[in-house]
């Protein structure tokens, strides 16, 4: 059963999902768009601890993100440079190539706390120049399997035919 969608969300009452992945990967998040009826506007409560970030180093080829910081203090790397960042910026990551790539991370002594919002694509490529990697993703809404989601890197490239049937 749908939830109706809610024309005020408070964010003290958002149910946040703590998780961590490594040394360096740690958070309290939630996604809420759809809370609000929001289909094609992503939006993210996020909270970091201090010396840690949410997510690597990336790029979006498609969807454009915003971030709003509500507290604490930080570093925002974006392309080659990096930013301090502190209650009340506004981060701009526009969608492009390795030159908008960005990265939250907490460099300070409380929790970082932000908003994050993003155009919501039905299909997007994302690149993580620290690492090599990229992502394929997509969301088709109601097909079967509703979501087709690749993880890889080009240095394992297929070439087109492989496999096929005849080639």
């Amino acid at each position: 059963m749908a939830t109706e969608p809610k024309a005020v969300i408070n964010t003290a009452d958002l149910k946040l999902d703590h998780w961590k992945q490594g040394a360096f990967y740690e958070g309290a998040d939630t996604s809420f768009g759809a809370l609000l009826g929001l289909a094609g506007l992503g939006i993210s409560y996020n909270e970091v601890p201090p010396g840690k970030s949410s997510c690597p180093f990336h790029n979006h080829h498609v969807e454009d993100e915003l971030f709003y910081v509500i507290s604490g203090a930080g570093e925002y790397r974006f392309g080659d440079e990096r930013h301090a960042i502190k209650a009340g910026d506004v981060l701009g990551a526009p969608a492009g190539g390795p030159e908008t790539a960005h990265q939250i991370i907490n460099s300070g002594t409380a929790t970082l706390v932000y908003l994050g919002i993003s155009t919501m694509a039905k299909t997007e490529i994302v690149e993580y120049p620290d690492s090599g990697k990229f992502l394929a993703k997509t969301n088709r809404d109601g097909a079967k399997p509703g979501r087709f989601r690749h993880i890889g890197r080009p240095e394992s490239d297929l070439d087109y035919w492989d496999g096929e049937p005849g080639a």
